[in-house]
């Protein structure tokens, strides 16, 4: 049979340490110019709800006219520890607004370049669902590269702004998921923002393979 079952989404409550770190304030950035139409990114937003610690931005629901306002969008992102960027794997990227989104709001001199500190010490990551199986994303596969590969631009702005990246969370093949296969993605990807919020899943131990904290993280964190 072809193997279109997804792959298995782990339990992040069993990475959990037992002894709280530090709090984070985690800002979801969801963007689905669609979302009436979305199967994956409406259940990880509703996964989201209810928890403490959690802010839920829709960018397309904000900025239907792409206007985004960059002061605005820096006032909250200062208020956040971890960003969250979330969306369909468009086109092996992101929608539209979310690259005029980093465009706007990620300013030389505020982001990045000389003076552009305020992003140093905090977390990026990307949570994304594909119209394609986890078989697909690798050297030898129909699209011939890793999602990790693909994801480079993300892991670079973060690397730019002084900010640690984050793995990636993908749920693979989201139209082709039963809708239990689909509850159980969704409670993953909770358990993993939960986690992160109250201070029970360090976020260091989550990097991106293979990636190094930058000076500017350093840095902040004394380390």
């Amino acid at each position: 049979m072809d193997a279109l079952q997804p792959e298995a989404t782990p339990d992040f409550t069993r990475m959990a340490k037992p002894t709280i770190v530090n709090r984070m304030r985690v800002l979801i950035l969801a963007a689905h110019p669609r979302t009436v139409q979305s199967i994956a990114q409406r259940a990880m937003s509703r996964a989201l709800e209810g928890i403490a610690g959690v802010t839920l931005r829709d960018l397309y629901a904000l900025y239907p006219d792409f206007n985004i306002h960059a002061e605005t969008e820096q006032e909250i992102l200062l208020a956040h520890d971890l960003i969250v960027l979330q969306h369909p794997f468009y086109w092996y990227s992101a929608p539209a607004i979310i690259k005029e989104w980093l465009d706007i709001v990620l300013e030389a001199g505020w982001a990045y370049g000389a003076g552009g500190t305020m992003l140093a010490g905090k977390y990026l990551m990307t949570a994304i669902s594909t119209g394609g199986r986890a078989d697909f994303y690798h050297a030898k596969g129909r699209n011939r590269f890793t999602i990790e590969d693909l994801l480079a631009p993300f892991n670079q702005t973060a690397h730019l702004c002084g900010m640690a990246y984050l793995a990636p969370f993908v749920v693979y093949a989201a139209r082709k998921q039963s809708a239990g296969d689909l509850a159980t993605a969704a409670e993953s990807y909770r358990q993993l923002i939960e986690g992160f919020a109250r201070g029970k899943i360090d976020p260091t131990e989550h990097l991106a393979a293979g990636y190094h904290l930058p000076d500017g993280f350093k840095r902040r964190h004394a380390l």
